[in-house]
C-alpha cells in the first residue's frame, strides 16, 4: 500500500502546491496577479531545469538559452498578420507572412527547444564538472547574440511586442502541472533511473551498461523541450519581450530557485521556484518603496539580487541540499503500536 502510494503523494504535494498558487491568482487584484503568473511561470521554468541539471549532477547555464528560442519563436508566430507585416517587415516570408494560435505556439516552442536541445547536446553531453558549465554558458551566449542580431528571424535588439497575452492564472496553471507531470514520469521512468545512477557514479554506472551520454542527451533534449514550452508561456504573460529578459538575470535567478529549493528533487525545484519568486516579487516592490508595519521600506535599485545572492549563498553554507533536503514529498511514517 505504501509502495503504491508514495508515487501519487510524490505528484501530489507540487501539483496541490501549484493549483493553490493558481487559485490565488484568480482572487488577486489584477496589479498583483502579475506576481502569482511570475511564480508559476518560474515553476515551469526551473522544474525544466531540474529535468537535466537535478537529474544528472552536470550543472549547465544554458538551459535559459531554450527559453529564448521557445519565447521568440511562439512570439513571432502569434503576432497578429497584419501588425506583423507592418513592424517585423525583415523577417523570413515563411516567419513574416503566417501566424498561429495559442495553442500550436506552446507546442511550436516546445519542438524548437528539444530540437535545439537536441543538437547542441551531441557533443556537449560528452563533458563534465566545469567544462560543461563552461560549454553550456558558450550555448547561452551564442543565442543570445543571434537572437539580438539576425532580425532575420525576430526584432533583433528591439522589443518583441504585440503578442498575445493568453497566459492567464488558468493557462500558467495548467501550463506548470504538464511541466511537473512530464518530469514526474521522467525521473520515474527506466531513462531517469538510468541517469540519476550516473548522477551518484558515473564509472559504475557505466560499467552496469548504462550510456552516460546518450542517458544526458535524453534529459538535455527534454529539458530544451521543457523550457521552449516554459518560454512561450512566459511570452504570452508578458505580450512583449526583449532578448535582455531571457539572458543572464533569467539565468542566475532560476538557478538560485533551484538551488535554494533542493537541486536534486522535483519538490525541491516547485518549492525554490515558488519561495525565491515571492522573495523577488517583494523586493521589486520594496525597490519602489513599499509599507510593511507602519514603515516605508525603499531599497536601492538591484538589491534584490544582492539579497537573492546572499540567501543562495547562506543556503550552500548551512543548508547544501537545500530547504527540502533534496527530497521528494512524502507522507510522515506511521508508528505501528506495540
Amino acid at each position: 500500500m505504501r509502495r503504491w502510494l508514495d508515487p501519487v503523494v510524490q505528484l501530489a504535494g507540487p501539483s496541490l502546491l501549484v493549483i493553490a498558487v493558481g487559485l490565488v491568482a484568480t482572487t488577486a487584484s489584477p496589479s498583483n496577479e502579475v506576481y502569482f503568473l511570475n511564480a508559476l511561470i518560474s515553476v515551469s521554468i526551473v522544474v525544466a531545469i531540474y529535468v537535466f541539471v537535478g537529474n544528472s549532477g552536470v550543472l549547465s547555464f544554458g538551459q535559459i538559452s531554450f527559453v529564448a528560442v521557445g519565447a521568440f519563436a511562439a512570439g513571432v508566430m502569434t503576432v497578429p498578420l497584419e501588425s506583423k507585416k507592418g513592424v517585423l517587415t525583415t523577417l523570413f516570408p515563411v516567419l513574416r507572412d503566417h501566424t498561429i494560435g495559442n495553442l500550436p505556439s506552446l507546442l511550436l516552442a516546445a519542438g524548437l527547444g528539444g530540437l535545439f536541445a537536441f543538437a547542441v547536446g551531441l557533443p556537449l553531453m560528452r563533458l563534465n564538472g566545469l567544462a560543461a558549465g563552461i560549454a553550456t554558458f558558450a550555448v547561452l551566449e551564442i543565442t543570445h547574440n543571434v537572437l539580438q542580431q539576425w532580425t532575420k528571424i525576430g526584432p533583433g535588439a528591439t522589443t518583441l511586442s504585440l503578442v498575445p497575452e493568453s497566459t492567464g492564472p488558468l493557462q500558467g496553471t495548467l501550463g506548470a502541472l504538464v511541466v511537473i507531470a512530464v518530469a514526474f514520469a521522467y525521473q520515474r521512468s527506466r531513462l531517469g533511473r538510468q541517469l540519476r545512477a550516473s548522477r551518484e557514479d558515473a564509472a559504475a554506472a557505466s560499467g552496469v551498461g548504462v550510456h552516460v551520454h546518450l542517458q544526458r542527451l535524453w534529459a538535455f533534449t527534454l529539458s530544451g523541450a521543457l523550457a521552449g514550452f516554459a518560454g512561450a508561456l512566459l511570452v504570452h504573460q508578458l505580450g512583449s519581450i526583449t532578448t535582455e529578459q531571457v539572458y543572464l538575470e533569467l539565468t542566475f535567478l532560476t538557478l538560485a530557485m533551484l538551488v535554494i529549493g533542493g537541486l536534486t528533487s522535483l519538490w525541491g525545484a516547485v518549492v525554490g521556484a515558488l519561495a525565491v519568486s515571492g522573495l523577488d516579487s517583494f523586493l521589486s516592490q520594496a525597490e519602489q518603496g513599499v509599507h510593511v508595519l507602519g514603515h516605508k521600506l525603499d531599497l536601492p535599485s538591484g538589491t534584490r539580487l544582492v539579497f537573492l545572492a546572499a540567501i543562495m549563498a547562506l543556503v550552500l553554507i548551512l543548508r547544501p541540499t537545500g530547504l527540502t533536503g533534496g527530497r521528494e514529498f512524502r507522507l510522515p511514517a506511521l508508528r505501528r503500536r506495540s
